[in-house]
């Protein structure tokens, strides 16, 4: 039996070291090239998307220089145009939303890849996480508009009343504003950083879980010091991408932030975004407001390419510092 054994492991092994066959080698040609084709093309599409968005908003951006990004006004009578504000509430708001989402979404992460619950209701709860993805952005928005601010109004007045001389919660909220809208995106990014979280922290070696324990470290050691240190690229990744999709969201944004052109740092006045400005603005736009709006749009473009290049360096630097060489 042993004999038997041993001659069908070599076997086996014959097996898998066995060379491809030109069939084999065909497909692999025919598998590489259709994703460089595709690589192409997705290349092609967002310089066509630059050129097109690029080419209307030329004229704008000849006329208003780079003042309309220092500006802080926004008068269509009297053709005066600023995005700052807009430019501030975008960031802001995704900020937010990125500290709340990515604490609750790498801690969901951590709960259902540790094996804090039986396999059975991991599954039920991973379905659960990323059926939020498929939420439409308006059905957040009027959950945001009759649920959250009723709810966090009396908070909100509190935090008010007890530390107004704070910035952050020198205005009440009496609607709309950054704090709903916060809440809200960052609900909606948790699905994405929960599950490339989830990705990364399954990738951790299992031999690398049990020579921690096997040196007698417990569990929250265990996942603190080792797993997730080795799992933090992946899920920096996970909020570089969340903080993408905070910066691009429209809808619920445009419900929810009040759609004021001013800056400010509390969290309870109401704000803008450069996605709802288009949003709010593209319906009745004349052909001089259109251009604007276009130029607005290459704004936060350029930003949303900023802040993936950014994550990418960081991400890479960390690579480079744990000794992974691409």
């Amino acid at each position: 039996m042993a004999s038997e054994s041993i001659q069908d492991a070599l076997e086996s092994a014959q097996m898998i070291s066995t060379p491809p066959s030109s069939g084999d080698m065909t497909l692999d040609r025919v598998f590489r090239s259709l994703t460089m084709v595709c690589t192409v093309m997705i290349i092609l599409l967002l310089a066509y998307i630059v050129y097109e968005i690029g080419g209307k908003a030329l004229p704008a951006m000849s006329d208003l220089g780079i003042g309309f990004i220092t500006s802080s006004t926004w008068d269509v009578n009297q053709n005066q145009f600023g995005i700052l504000p807009e430019i501030w509430g975008t960031l802001y708001s995704s900020f937010i939303a990125l500290i709340i989402g990515g604490f609750f979404g790498i801690t969901i992460a951590i709960f259902l890849t540790q094996d804090f619950l039986p396999h059975k209701l991991e599954i039920l709860f991973k379905n659960i996480i990323e059926l939020l993805a498929a939420i439409p952005s308006v059905v957040y928005g009027l959950w945001g508009i009759f649920i959250v601010i009723p709810t966090i109004r009396p908070l909100c007045d509190w935090l008010n009343e007890a530390f107004g001389w704070i910035p952050f919660f020198s205005t009440t909220l009496a609607g709309p504003g950054m704090a709903p809208a916060s809440l809200v995106l960052a609900i909606m990014i948790l699905p994405t950083v929960a599950a490339i979280s989830q990705d990364a922290l399954y990738a951790v070696p299992a031999k690398v879980k049990e020579a921690v324990y096997g040196m007698g470290a417990t569990r929250w050691e265990a996942i603190l010091k080792v797993i997730l240190p080795m799992a933090s690229t992946g899920i920096f990744g996970g909020l570089v991408l969340g903080f993408g999709r905070a910066l691009g969201e429209t809808m619920a944004l445009a419900m929810l932030v009040g759609n004021s052109n001013q800056i400010s740092l509390s969290l309870f006045s109401p704000a803008n975004t450069l996605a709802a400005l288009l949003a709010s603005n593209f319906p009745e736009a004349g052909r001089t407001e259109t251009e604007v709006l276009m130029y607005a749009a290459i704004v936060l473009l350029a930003i949303t390419l900023i802040v993936n290049v950014i994550g990418g360096i960081i991400i890479n630097m960390t690579n480079v510092g744990k000794g992974v060489q691409k």
